[in-house]
């Protein structure tokens, strides 16, 4: 059976840009809408609303000339209003071709916005269409607030739609603007308007309020509709409108009957490109384009992923041009651990593995973030601390460091078998901590060996905060040697080192 061909209207750069705070420059809304057409084939855009100001005239004018040139035109829109001609003026000098023109698709918005009779409405818009055909300017038709217009004033929108069949228009963009549908409701009322008006090209247009965006866009497609409107993470005022990724997703794993032309794999740049431009953050957890949705956490995840992919679905992050992560932290077990140095092209025996794992473990019940960046430097650090013995170990310290005051650290201290307290002052904080170590081994008659060198480093490439890795040249009885400390701070990690070397010449 041949598929039925949906279209996709992305509406970033219009509707998208309604989001709070959100404002395109004229160069970042001509990449996006490249972007869109070029990358995604993203069927159609509505890139503005007419008459808002210059500076929406100049980009609308950059993106229409570089749409001419590439023989897109027809796919670049404009929202428009009633307005006698005055936006339609407007879209001849930004050289656009297509207007998506905003009427009262509700009753109540007529009567209280416009206070106008139906009859003095279609007039007016019928003047419109004239006059855009006219000018080349091929007219869509919005029905503001159609949702809440079919559950209050149905007569008002049969009557309405029974004038736009007479009309020399393309489409019939039916937008939920409050975002007021639920399932049953997108079904139901598309379905009428379908049965209708069989010849009718419709647009459904969802809005997010419920957290029911995609779920009713099923329903629209379902219901028979033509095309739908989507933005770019889900962008828009309020709740936002239905993202342009996880509709994308439903559509080709959900609805077989049906046919879009996106680009799966484009959706993440583009995604990751427009959070760029607008500084509006996608939610890490947000399906498809998020940062947590392909990592796996939990052990038993990785383990099942281990033995024919038990835990996973449709949703193949290689779609949408991303990769399966395997988390590190409290819940990781030895498979999510194993999955990770598979990717570094390390391998662990089980003993070591265990330790590993512990580490991770640790770190992650101090709420710290551990990256595959940094297992190299876990596994330094669990291997090196088992090349001794441990007989001397720092119970506890006390770093402080105040302003206009000298740092200062009071040490406890376990010498084999005896615990000792010192407190002392120093240049810095480790500076300090050195100096009362060096109260207690004089105190013993024991002799440290010389600190010759310093080094703090975090593991290349890793965007973790968890880890830093503190590296101490020590010379003793003059012989070099290292040692190691790791942890999200610099100076515990050098504590870390500096019992390592404790131990060590002990």
């Amino acid at each position: 059976m041949e598929k039925r061909k949906i279209e996709i209207m992305d509406t970033t750069l219009r509707d998208g840009e309604q989001t709070s705070g959100v404002s395109f420059s004229a160069a970042e809304k001509l990449t996006i809408a490249q972007l869109l057409l070029e990358e995604l084939n993203i069927d159609r855009i509505e890139i503005a609303s007419a008459r808002v100001s210059e500076g929406e005239f100049q980009a609308v004018k950059g993106i229409t000339s570089w749409a001419e040139e590439r023989g897109y035109i027809e796919r670049i829109e404009v929202l428009t209003f009633v307005d006698g001609g005055v936006s339609i003026d407007w879209m001849k000098k930004a050289g656009a071709k297509v207007q998506n023109l905003l009427t009262k698709g509700s009753m109540n918005h007529l009567t209280h916005q416009l206070k106008k009779t139906p009859e003095q409405h279609f007039s007016e818009i019928a003047q419109i269409i004239v006059l855009a055909k006219e000018n080349n300017i091929e007219t869509n038709v919005y029905l503001e607030d159609w949702s809440n217009g079919m559950r209050n004033s149905p007569d008002y929108v049969f009557q309405f739609l029974d004038f736009l069949a007479t009309q020399p228009i393309k489409r019939v963009l039916l937008p939920d603007t409050l975002g007021v549908l639920i399932p049953s409701l997108t079904f139901e009322f598309i379905s009428k308007i379908r049965a209708k008006y069989p010849n009718i090209h419709f647009d459904f247009h969802a809005h997010n309020d419920y957290d029911l965006s995609v779920a009713n866009v099923m329903e629209a497609i379902k219901a028979g509709i033509n095309g739908l409107h989507v933005t770019v993470n889900g962008m828009g005022e309020r709740a936002g409108n239905a993202p342009l990724e996880s509709t994308v997703a439903v559509i080709n794993d959900y609805l077989p009957q049906v046919n879009i032309n996106v680009k799966e794999t484009s959706l993440y740049s583009v995604s990751k490109l427009v959070e760029t431009f607008t500084g509006y953050r996608i939610p890490a957890n947000k399906p498809i384009v998020g940062d947590n949705v392909f990592t796996q956490t939990a052990g038993i995840h990785a383990d099942g992923d281990n033995k024919n992919n038990l835990y996973f679905n449709d949703l193949l992050p290689e779609r949408f041009g991303r990769k399966r992560k395997y988390a590190l932290g409290k819940t990781s077990g030895k498979a999510n651990i194993e999955k990770n140095l598979q990717e570094l092209g390390l391998k662990l025996n089980n003993e070591d593995l265990k330790l590993v794992t512990q580490r991770i473990i640790e770190l992650g019940d101090k709420k710290e973030t551990v990256t595959k960046e940094d297992l190299p430097y876990i596994i330094s650090d669990v291997l090196d601390s088992h090349t001794y013995e441990e007989k001397i170990t720092i119970n506890s310290y006390m770093l402080v460091h105040s302003k206009g005051m000298r740092p200062s650290t009071t040490l406890s201290l376990n010498l084999n078998g005896e615990i000792i307290e010192e407190n002392a002052q120093g240049d810095g904080q480790f500076d300090a901590f050195m100096n009362a170590l060096s109260k207690i081994y004089k105190s013993k008659k024991l002799t440290l060996p010389k600190l010759i060198d310093y080094a703090v480093r975090i593991p290349p490439g890793s965007s973790s905060d968890a880890l830093c890795e503190t590296i101490i040249t020590w010379v003793n009885n003059g012989k070099e040697f290292k040692t190691r400390g790791l942890d999200s701070d610099q100076t515990v990690a050098a504590i870390i080192a500096t019992q390592k070397m404790l131990n060590i010449i002990t």
